[in-house]
């Protein structure tokens, strides 16, 4: 079970490492909300993260020919999608800057912990790569993949533990900047500069298929 343990952190910690679209719009949330609405955020990602470690290990590689074909159309909604948040995020901004506001860490949106949760959820989830990426791992390690129940739990478990922690870690990072932002200037100009790092990370995401 130990070694399904280092297997789940090592594969959570590489698939959530690496900043894409979905963490960079994960750090502007948090930066303009709170801690609170930030945390449900990571743990949307991280939720999605443990869902597909759970299908790898259940499903193995009898997933990776199902999901083929739907692994470009997913890809350009998850772009789409987070396009128009960030577009949706840098109109309020500038809304709520000519209106003479833009000072208070509330951007108007109404972004409960739930919500963040279940949209984070939703975003990550159109992302069928992080299945492959696990069912990758768990048929390259051969004889020593998971197996048995235990097993199996342990490295679910783990990879959501990894994720989880380091989605929180962003989280937090977001939601230190925007204490440091108290002025209408400075949150406005983070709130555009993010949108466009998402926008431009959305085109990454599907020139890369």
């Amino acid at each position: 079970m130990t070694a399904a343990v280092v297997a789940g952190l090592l594969a959570g910690y590489g698939i959530a490492i690496p900043v894409g679209a979905v963490g960079a719009y994960l750090v502007a949330v948090a930066a303009r909300t709170d801690w609170r609405t930030g945390a449900g955020a990571a743990l949307g990602v991280a939720a999605a993260d443990g869902l597909y470690a759970l299908l790898a290990v259940a499903g193995g590689a009898a997933l990776v020919p199902v999901l083929a074909p739907v692994t470009t159309p997913l890809r350009w909604a998850s772009a789409l999608v987070l396009a128009v948040l960030a577009v949706r995020a840098a109109w309020v901004a500038l809304a709520a800057y000519r209106e003479g506001g833009l000072a208070s860490r509330d951007d108007g949106t109404a972004l409960t912990p739930g919500r963040a949760f279940l949209t984070f959820l939703g975003i990550t989830i159109l992302n069928p790569m992080t299945v492959v990426y696990f069912a990758a791992l768990v048929l390259a390690t051969g004889p020593s993949a998971p197996d048995g129940l235990s097993d199996r739990t342990a490295f679910v478990l783990a990879a959501l533990a990894a994720s989880a922690s380091w989605q929180l870690l962003l989280a937090l990072g977001g939601t230190l900047l925007g204490r440091t932002l108290t002025g209408a200037r400075g949150r406005l100009g983070t709130a555009l500069a993010s949108s466009a790092v998402i926008v431009v990370l959305a085109v990454r995401l599907v020139a890369q298929g």
